[in-house]
């Protein structure tokens, strides 16, 4: 069945965010779902020392990920734009060309993980009892990353074109798979770590495959043909613009988090445990919230490219509020419920009591990351990429790790290190909404006047 291509440039915006956004979510919440049976599966029936290998891994993981993540909304910006513009040679020309751009990402990642496994875990002060099975388990797992660079290309093609409910179904499919294997490989087969490493990895290339056959049946303009696959030089340069400062973007808030690893690193193999069960939510709260963030660029970018000024910050207002009230829901939540959260990922009490100091803090502090997450897609949507990339190593990631050696180095305690996050999200969130706003007045010098005259009426 070919893609259904739907415009958002006309139409009440709050229904159709919602509608472009719940599948999407669930998509994504899957996706968070099934990496989190790695933790459960080795938690429950391969111990607490494959937890924590697995667990000491994790920022590793994010960092390089979140280089295809980035790639993936670059395509996503670039097509949402022809797409809304209705530029059709355009969109043909970046859907054939992205994909060998990712394609080539994902194999120099895959190269560079697996070379470089060990030294940067040891960077990461990795305990000397986890240090075999967490070297183990990455360089199993980099092995999915050309995967994971092609499905992030073709979720972005079918995003930018108003299809978000294939890469929900076809993520189901390979998750259903992902939570089978895993159980197969370990308490089967007795894999233990390598298990759900390979279970991850055959997940991530069925969902790949599945996202490229829906675009190979797809028409033109956003259809895959092999023989037009070719690297066109401006495509390629004005994917790169917007695909590697997101991409760095991603890595370097991991890069920061390294740091903050390091620092959990130095306590016992019982909070580093903890750790890893609790950072569990971080991943299903962050991705739900991207659900938003991803229609705040899509939005943004096909109303930009079609010219309609009116909608582009009634997309940034409605995506700010629906991310911000979920985000406080679910963290409302996990405070309440935590340990019965921690129970699906360790039956030991000692590491579920280290994990609920961290699951408390960084409840109450998700939703005010919103504010920083938003404003970055808001402006990524207007194509502009590199000084919320400058504002992000500035106001997140050299302040925190300038905070884990002055405030952590103080006081050395868990709660010192786990504060950080909310200061630094709203530190940079003030610095993002400035530049947004001078950006927004410089492309439309009379939007803001039209806009309040006009009530914020985000249902027209």
């Amino acid at each position: 069945m070919a893609v259904r291509l739907q415009s958002v440039t006309e139409g009440p915006l709050g229904r159709q965010m919602l509608r472009f956004s719940l599948p999407l979510m669930l998509s994504n919440v899957l996706q968070v779902l099934f990496n989190m049976s790695d933790i459960a599966v080795v938690g429950q029936f391969a111990g607490s020392a494959a937890l924590g290998a697995v667990g000491s891994t994790t920022i590793l993981v994010t960092l390089f990920t979140g280089l295809v993540i980035g790639m993936g909304g670059g395509v996503n910006v670039l097509a949402a734009n022809y797409f809304g513009a209705k530029r059709s040679r355009d969109l043909g020309a970046l859907v054939h060309t992205a994909a060998l751009v990712c394609l080539l990402e994902g194999l120099l990642l895959l190269a560079v993980g697996v070379g470089f496994a060990r030294g940067l875990l040891a960077m990461l002060h990795t305990k000397d009892e986890l240090m075999t099975g967490a070297v183990l388990y990455l360089r199993l797992y980099f092995l999915c990353m050309p995967a994971a660079a092609l499905f992030n290309y073709g979720s972005g093609v079918l995003c930018a074109v108003g299809e978000t409910k294939r890469p929900l179904y076809y993520l189901l499919g390979a998750g259903v798979l992902n939570v089978l294997l895993n159980l197969f490989f370990v308490i089967v087969c007795r894999l233990n770590v390598a298990g759900v490493a390979l279970a991850s990895v055959i997940a991530q290339y069925v969902s790949a495959a599945l996202v490229l056959a829906a675009l190979v049946r797809s028409p033109a303009p956003c259809g895959l043909r092999w023989k037009r696959l070719w690297l066109d030089g401006e495509k390629a340069r004005a994917l790169l613009v917007i695909g590697v400062p997101s991409g760095l973007q991603n890595a370097i808030f991991a890069a920061a988090n390294l740091f903050i690893q390091a620092g959990v690193n130095s306590f016992n193999a019982t909070v580093v445990a903890g750790n890893a069960a609790a950072a569990n939510a971080d991943g299903l709260v962050y991705d739900m919230m991207a659900a938003f963030y991803t229609a705040c660029s899509s939005f943004i970018g096909q109303n930009y490219g079609a010219g309609k000024r009116d909608r582009i910050l009634r997309s940034y207002f409605l995506s700010l509020a629906y991310s911000f009230g979920l985000a406080a829901l679910l963290g409302g939540l996990l405070v309440l419920f935590g340990r019965e959260f921690l129970a699906l990922f360790t039956p030991d009490a000692a590491v579920a009591e280290a994990g609920l100091t961290r699951l408390r803090i960084m409840g109450l502090s998700y939703a005010f990351s919103a504010f920083m997450d938003c404003t970055i897609a808001a402006s990524r949507g207007l194509g502009r990429t590199l000084v919320p990339t400058v504002l992000v190593v500035l106001g997140s990631c050299v302040f925190r790790v300038i905070w884990v050696y002055t405030i952590f180095a103080w006081f050395g305690t868990i709660t010192s290190l786990y504060l950080l996050y909310i200061f630094s999200w709203s530190i940079t969130a003030v610095a993002e909404i400035v530049y947004f706003a001078r950006l927004y007045r410089k492309l439309f010098p009379h939007s803001l006047t039209e806009l309040r005259d006009s009530g914020y009426n985000t249902a027209r």
